[in-house]
């Protein structure tokens, strides 16, 4: 097949690049900064010479937006949002405008759409859309906003020809240097991978295998379409997730922190204490039912084979996971 990846030079498009030219696929990356093979300029906002790339193609999957790994000011808030909606806009427009419009196009969102919650999780069905929680900034409200316009600019599109998903994803777990789980780790060896804010916020996350085997196969399912939970059916408090990292890196103690040492901690970083904070009670009801098998379903396993992926400084390129089952079928995303 030939695959599209706008925005496909972050974490996420790495790992999505790696497994799918690993299973045989061609594979082309809409980026801003072309560097090496199969890559193809693009501004993120305008058709242009890239439409060519998607006229003719198998599967689009645009993970184009600006990083969120950022502070939450107006300025970046606004970029994130812009960066989504327009790159979404332009990615429909050339599907629209193709003689041979590709037959589903998976679109990129977040499992941030849905409420910070602690008392059940969110599935497609029943899972309660944020942005009116009490007791939580107020800021935190224009996250869910910017995965709503995602959303919405997928559905407006005119692809009449072209089937599509909304990939509501969670964390997605890589043993790649600079992603969520590169930063987790970092924590946890220094000793302060405790819990933050006493840690009863849910993490909500996806071994990089079951997130390109996901992907794979909601491409081949014809019957599926709209919202799909892309994350690990055992989401758990922090603490909990905390510890088993810790537990993989054999280290015995992680040091709490406080809100305001969060909050600190993120201001060094440059980063946001929402990615924290907020509790992501996320579940893959519809993956669940159509018959989708986790390779990696709870933490701990999970955690076990990606620190022995890190420790061995091994990049998987074979797209077999340890269990045997295929993994060929996020973290910073470009804008």
């Amino acid at each position: 097949m030939r695959i599209v990846i706008p925005g496909g030079t972050g974490q996420v498009g790495t790992v999505l690049k790696r497994a799918l030219t690993a299973a045989g696929h061609e594979v082309v990356v809409l980026t801003r900064r072309p560097a090496g093979p199969g890559e193809v300029h693009w501004d993120g906002r305008t058709p242009g010479p890239w439409t060519e790339a998607v006229d003719g193609s198998d599967v689009v999957v645009n993970l184009a937006g600006r990083s969120v790994n950022c502070r939450y000011t107006p300025a970046n808030l606004r970029a994130m949002m812009d960066s989504r909606v327009l790159s979404t806009r332009a990615v429909g427009e050339a599907i629209g405008a193709a003689a041979h419009p590709p037959r589903v196009w998976l679109q990129m969102s977040t499992a941030t759409v849905y409420a910070h919650r602690l008392d059940a999780p969110n599935d497609e069905a029943t899972g309660v859309i944020g942005g009116t929680e009490a007791a939580v900034p107020d800021y935190w409200s224009y996250s869910v906003d910017i995965a709503r316009a995602w959303e919405r600019e997928q559905e407006r599109a005119g692809t009449s020809h072209t089937r599509k998903v909304a990939l509501r994803s969670a964390m997605v777990m890589s043993p790649d240097r600079g992603g969520v789980f590169d930063v987790l780790s970092w924590m946890s060896r220094l000793g302060l991978g405790g819990p933050v804010a006493g840690g009863a916020q849910y993490v909500s996350w996806i071994h990089d295998h079951d997130f390109v085997r996901a992907v794979e196969f909601l491409a081949d399912r014809d019957d599926l379409a709209g919202p799909v939970n892309l994350a690990a059916p055992d989401p758990l408090p922090h603490r909990a997730f905390m510890r088993a990292l810790r537990t993989a890196w054999r280290v015995p103690v992680g040091l709490p922190a406080t809100r305001w040492m969060a909050e600190a901690g993120a201001f060094v970083l440059r980063s946001d204490t929402e990615l924290l904070l907020k509790s992501r009670r996320v579940v893959p009801g519809r993956l669940l039912e159509a018959g989708f098998t986790f390779a990696y379903p709870r933490w701990p396993e999970a955690a076990h084979d990606l620190v022995g992926r890190r420790r061995g400084g091994r990049r998987d390129t074979s797209g077999t996971s340890r269990t045997g089952h295929r993994a060929d079928r996020q973290g910073a995303l470009e804008p």
